[in-house]
């Protein structure tokens, strides 16, 4: 299993933004003298060369001046302030990346187990289908049907549809196996089986008017 990796910045950069903050929230104020570099090591419990680095971005960017033995000066709210602001879009930045990359992380696992489920599911439904493969077909018969109160044998119906009846049912009776001699009544339900096809083929043959629809 892949370890999740935390990812953050360098403890300098930490100390320089906690710093400019302090002055952005004009906890200190321009021209006070703040720490040595001794000082702030102590106070963040880094080492003398972590507080130098802090010190020297803030001086970077004018937001606070350093001189030697005389240790470190605010210079500028504005320059502060603006620090703040920017180091705040980028971890907004960053946090909107890693909760899309979080999310497309979810996403895929969600559809992985949706096509596990799917293909359980066809795998269960070609079973079902292997074991019952006569589940039948049915189609109405309907007062247009050009083969009304014909025989099942006069109108050739497995010729022509290569499916076989096992049942009619007639009002409330139901007919098994009516044989060829079984006429095609108006309102009567026709049950039949065959290949996945055949469906198509009888509606074409009881229902022919419904093509030009």
């Amino acid at each position: 299993m892949e370890k999740k990796v935390n990812i953050t910045n360098p403890r300098y950069q930490q100390i320089a933004m906690d710093i400019a903050s302090k002055i952005a929230k004009k906890h200190y104020i321009v021209g006070e003298k703040i720490y040595a570099r001794s000082a702030m090591a102590s106070q963040y419990g880094v080492s003398s060369e972590t507080a130098r680095r802090a010190i020297g971005i803030l001086a970077d960017l004018d937001i606070v001046e350093t001189t030697k033995g005389s240790g470190v000066m605010i210079k500028s709210y504005e320059k502060a302030l603006e620090f703040v602001h920017q180091y705040n879009d980028i971890q907004t930045v960053y946090d909107l990346k890693k909760e899309i990359t979080e999310s497309i992380n979810r996403q895929t696992k969600e559809l992985d187990y949706f096509n596990h489920c799917l293909s359980k599911f066809i795998e269960k439904t070609d079973k079902f289908r292997y074991i019952n493969p006569f589940t039948p077909f049915e189609i109405e018969i309907i007062k247009e049907c050009p083969h009304l109160n014909k025989t099942i044998s006069e109108v050739n119906f497995w010729h022509n549809t290569a499916a076989t009846i096992i049942a009619i049912k007639r009002d409330n009776t139901l007919i098994m196996s009516p044989g060829p001699y079984a006429l095609f009544l108006e309102r009567d339900i026709v049950y039949f089986v065959g290949d996945d096809n055949c469906l198509e083929r009888v509606q074409n043959f009881i229902h022919p008017i419904n093509q030009n629809i």
